[in-house]
């Protein structure tokens, strides 16, 4: 075997791409590609050389995001347009109208966040709202969540018991109440302060048209 392929060989098995080799050795890279085309192991250097420089590569980066940013951009307009149809359907239910009047008030509408939530002290108004995910928005039970914020003399596991029946939700889906440190650890709510939320940018982007909606309908 001639000097310079054993050489050839020997960089390739280091790592080195065809280009690398050939500014070193000056070895042709049909030359190169023909001594390497039937090794599995070349290959496997060609492939994990390919994806490093995909990765490394601003341009390719940046096309990745651009096209990823337009495809979630789809995405989104798909949502607000089904979201837009079915207002003309449940514009008269009076729960879809209680539902998007009380997140009117209490919700959450930063389009930035992808969460639906809601925070009350009311229990009925969380209960309500309850009903509102499940019976109009469609939100799978599992997938409803609720925190409580609670001042110190409060205990988390009498709070959850009453918020879980005042509400339905099921304690199952309680997650770590938040405690309130204050410089009046007694002055408080009765049963602290109740957020609800779903976890969907889809839920969102039709809330956000709801709401938008709704105030053209009422207030023209």
């Amino acid at each position: 075997m001639r000097k310079d392929k054993v050489r050839a060989y020997k960089l390739r098995r280091e790592g080195k791409s065809y280009k690398q080799i050939r500014e070193l050795l000056r070895i042709p890279l049909s030359t190169l590609a023909s001594w390497f085309k039937d090794e599995e192991w070349s290959k496997e250097i060609k492939d994990r050389l390919d994806k490093e420089h995909s990765l490394s590569s601003p341009t390719k980066i940046k096309a990745i995001i651009g096209a990823n940013k337009k495809r979630w951009a789809k995405i989104h307009q798909e949502y607000r347009e089904t979201g837009e149809k079915e207002f003309e359907k449940l514009k008269d239910n009076p729960l879809f109208l209680s539902g998007v009047m009380l997140y009117w008030g209490e919700g959450n509408k930063n389009p930035k966040d992808s969460r639906l939530v809601l925070t009350n002290t009311d229990p009925l108004m969380i209960r309500l709202f309850y009903k509102f995910l499940i019976g109009i928005m469609q939100a799978p039970k599992d997938k409803i969540n609720v925190w409580l914020l609670l001042y110190p003399d409060l205990a988390d596991d009498m709070q959850k018991r009453f918020w879980n029946k005042a509400t339905g939700v099921p304690l199952s889906q309680f997650k770590n109440s938040i405690y309130i440190k204050g410089k009046n650890p007694t002055k408080r709510l009765s049963y602290g302060v109740c957020n609800i939320y779903v976890s969907s940018r889809e839920l969102k982007e039709k809330m956000l048209v709801w709401l938008d909606l709704c105030q053209k309908k009422m207030l023209g």
